[in-house]
């Protein structure tokens, strides 16, 4: 029997291909229909799953917003002022409270900008209060301000904190000695101010001029506090200083009913700069309030100009006046004292708190034993601003200088 052609084939067979297979009309090729063979199984009816703890309680309304409360009031403590510190060098690591009723003071960057160079703030540095140095010096010796700059800082636990104001002659650039000390102390406080800077504030502040002054180099101190009212405590130091103690120890002093502090010098008395005979009949006659009312004592001791503390929030408002005063009554021309203006041991008489004597300037030179004195003079060379002017003749060195300055800083001040 002849094969059956595909016109002739089953339906069941036709209709078995076309279950299992598709063709796309013109491509050649097929997919297969993959039928599903996985049967249905019912569902299976499971018991609840119950969970091995109890659920956590629900807390009171009233707990939740006390709890809420208490974190928004730890979080506003963050907030208030710190009300103690601890001294980084203390072993002990004892808690030290702020002191509120001071106040603080901080010079402007003297490189930033000219007009700035004098400005001084006082505000609150983490309860520190900013320490402020001044000097004046009349000539200009770099060599001199940096042993002073690094001694004071290489001596205090609180180095961060003290601002150097040093005041230089005004023929001199502020900027170039700026600089070269910057490149030694780099985060040192540093302020360079002209002297005519100073001497046009100081006229502003006291335009009589009837008034007669000595230099103002001699008077330094006044001038700083008639100039900056509210500078607050400062510290003036002269610049041929090698400082050994730490300066905030100073600066921490109680002045009590004073306003000026300072050490005394015995090694010159009263008499040995004015004619006692003529103070102490001015001291009869006159009605002056800042004359005594009992004789002056020709022995008394003078006060070290080289080193004092002063509050220009408390000075006597008639403490110029008083220089000016005595200066025209004593009538001393040019006649005056190789170290001291003779005026200013009448003006301090008895008017300054005296320190301990280790604040006392010595020269490291005379002096057999320094070991426990906290301030030394310079006894390294000085340099002469005139021909004339030979400050070394005659001068042995010494080498407590060195310690604060290598070869290598000394070479970038000559530089």
């Amino acid at each position: 029997m002849a094969a059956a052609s595909p016109e002739q084939s089953s339906p069941a067979s036709a209709s078995s291909s076309s279950s299992s297979s598709f063709s796309a009309p013109g491509s050649g090729l097929s997919r297969r229909v993959v039928s599903s063979t996985t049967p249905h199984n019912p569902p299976i009816n499971r018991p609840p799953i119950h969970p091995d703890v109890d659920p956590p309680p629900r807390p009171r309304p009233g707990f939740q917003f006390l709890a809420f409360a208490l974190v928004v009031f730890l979080a506003s403590l963050q907030f208030l002022p710190a009300t103690h510190f601890r001294d980084p060098s203390d072993p002990h690591r004892t808690w030290i409270p702020f002191d509120p009723n001071r106040t603080a003071s901080a010079s402007a960057d003297s490189g930033a900008s000219h007009e700035h160079a004098s400005k001084i703030t006082t505000e609150l540095d983490f309860g520190v209060e900013a320490i402020n140095i001044f000097s004046w010096i009349d000539c200009l010796d770099l060599q001199m301000l940096a042993v002073l700059q690094n001694s004071t800082l290489s001596n205090s636990r609180f180095a961060e904190h003290i601002h150097f104001h040093f005041i230089i002659p005004e023929d001199e650039d502020t900027k170039l000695p700026f600089y070269k000390l910057k490149v030694l102390f780099p985060h040192a406080n540093l302020n360079i101010i002209g002297q005519k800077e100073v001497n046009d504030k100081f006229r502003i502040a006291m335009p009589d001029e009837r008034i007669i002054w000595p230099l103002l180099r001699e008077i330094a101190p006044l001038v700083i506090s008639i100039i900056n009212p509210s500078l607050g405590r400062f510290l003036y130091v002269s610049p041929d200083t090698i400082m050994q103690g730490d300066i905030k120890d100073l600066f921490s002093v109680d002045l009590g009913q004073y306003s000026i502090a300072a050490a005394e010098d015995c090694s010159t008395r009263l008499g040995d700069h004015v004619n006692m005979d003529v103070v102490n009949a001015i001291q009869r006659t006159s009605a002056k309030s800042w004359v005594l009312a009992e004789p002056y004592d020709k022995n008394a001791c003078t006060p070290d100009l080289s080193l004092l503390l002063l509050d220009s929030s408390r000075l006597d408002k008639n403490l110029m006046e008083s220089v000016s005063w005595w200066c025209k009554v004593l009538d001393l021309g040019k006649q005056r004292s190789k170290w001291i203006n003779p005026v200013i041991p009448l003006v301090f008489y008895n008017k300054y708190l005296k320190l301990s004597s280790s604040w006392k300037s010595l020269n490291p030179i005379l002096s057999v034993t320094h070991n426990e004195t906290r301030v030394l003079r310079f006894d390294g060379p000085r340099r002469a601003c005139s021909e004339d002017e030979n400050v070394n003749q005659g001068f042995d060195f010494g080498n407590n200088w060195k310690q604060y300055l290598n070869p290598k800083s000394d070479a970038i001040l000559h530089s």
